[in-house]
């Protein structure tokens, strides 16, 4: 009997493999890392600085843990070049440069979504930081621990850039954090909300340059010069970029699996070809993308039945996101992208609700920010209707 192949190890991977043995003690596993298939959460990276967590106490398991206690097996350091859909095979490279092929029964693609990086000119560019993986931590904080002025530029205010500004100016460093949008979290507060959440950051320390982009990035010693398109030059220790992800899509693409945005799967999480099937980052849920840990949730749990026999759609119910920023905090269930809303909001002494309407009057979404509104958390999210039903 041919295996089921998971191809990735980070959370969509593990939390699969993990539900589906609770369901299934002995159909063969085998999973396929490009990296060293350690076992982490991801989410805990950008407020990691604060707790003073050294990579090594990040890290749940490395990969021979991993294999004992989920009884699969793990193939770390390990390439997929190709996927033969007709045959079921997948031909791999490994880290010594031997190459061999691996049969599957079903393939999961957990393969995830690397940063975004902006076309930026200077001798300094090819320095920018990202944080999309606990090497990718490791690597920034031993950078970071190297410097004495500890004054950082972070490319985004998203949710992921305005947490690593929280983080980074809550242990002494000196925060500006740049970004084309007139203001933080663009996509998904209204205007006065985001406003109040910059004012907290802001509080704190955190400085905003909004409607303005990196234009170079020049070393000077071991400093680097920073120019932005408005005119203002910066003197920084690093650069750290976080404006974003974008679904890893080219080993789909190349065995003609249909992508948009991300991989195309139906509410089964089944992509365009027999036997494959797609979760996490990577993976577009019936047009829906959520780079978010409750949709990653809700996807292994169903996809896991329907591995272990029992077929299963994924379920969406609303899932509000809590934001890491306890200079402002904020909780987020955005409205989907193609409904029509009218904000309403409502002041409070420590912040503010803001409620996001539909045409028939129906709550779509929802803004927290403050210990006052987040009361509300739970009886708001039951107002709101599922983004994918149950299915009956």
């Amino acid at each position: 009997m041919n295996p089921i192949v998971i191809i990735g190890s980070g959370m969509a991977g593990y939390t699969l493999a993990r539900e589906f043995r609770k369901l299934d003690t002995t159909t063969p596993v085998v999973m396929i890392s490009a990296d060293d298939a350690v076992n982490y959460a991801k989410p805990t990276l950008s407020n990691a600085l604060v707790g003073n967590k050294h990579p090594d106490q990040i890290g749940l398991g490395d990969s021979a843990k991993m294999s004992a206690q989920l009884n699969i097996n793990i193939l770390p350091h390990t390439l997929v070049s190709h996927i033969d859909c007709a045959n079921h095979t997948l031909q791999l490279k490994h880290q010594n440069g031997e190459q061999t092929t691996q049969a599957y029964s079903k393939l999961i693609l957990a393969v995830g979504a690397n940063p975004i990086r902006l076309p930026i000119e200077g001798n300094g560019a090819d320095d920018i930081h990202v944080v999309n993986s606990l090497v990718d931590y490791r690597t920034f904080r031993d950078t970071l621990s190297l410097r004495t002025d500890k004054r950082v530029l972070l490319l985004g205010a998203g949710l992921i850039g305005c947490e690593f500004a929280n983080d980074l100016k809550a242990t002494g460093h000196d925060v500006t954090v740049v970004d084309i949008a007139p203001q933080p979290l663009g996509r998904l507060l209204p205007a006065d909300t985001a406003q109040a959440f910059q004012a907290g950051l802001e509080h704190i320390g955190v400085q905003f340059a909004l409607n303005t982009t990196v234009q170079t990035i020049n070393r000077v010693g071991q400093d680097y010069e920073v120019s932005l398109t408005n005119g203002t030059t910066l003197m920084v220790d690093i650069v750290l970029s976080a404006i974003g992800l974008r679904p890893n899509l080219e080993l789909a693409q190349a065995a003609n699996i249909t992508t948009s945005r991300g991989i195309e799967v139906d509410a089964l999480l089944q992509t365009s070809q027999p036997d494959i099937y797609a979760i996490g980052d990577c993976a577009e849920v019936a047009g829906h993308l959520l780079p978010f840990v409750m949709p990653i949730m809700q996807q292994a749990r169903a996809l896991a039945k329907t591995l272990a026999g029992t077929t299963t759609a994924v379920h969406y119910p609303a899932m509000p996101v809590a934001v890491k920023t306890p200079a402002a905090p904020l909780t987020v269930l955005p409205a989907p992208a193609d409904v029509q809303v009218e904000w309403q909001t409502e002041q409070f002494e420590d912040g503010m609700l803001a409620k996001a309407i539909d045409a028939e009057g129906t709550l779509r979404g929802f803004v927290l920010l403050g210990a006052t509104a987040g009361k509300q958390r739970m009886a708001l999210t039951k107002l709101v209707p599922d983004l994918l039903p149950a299915s009956a």
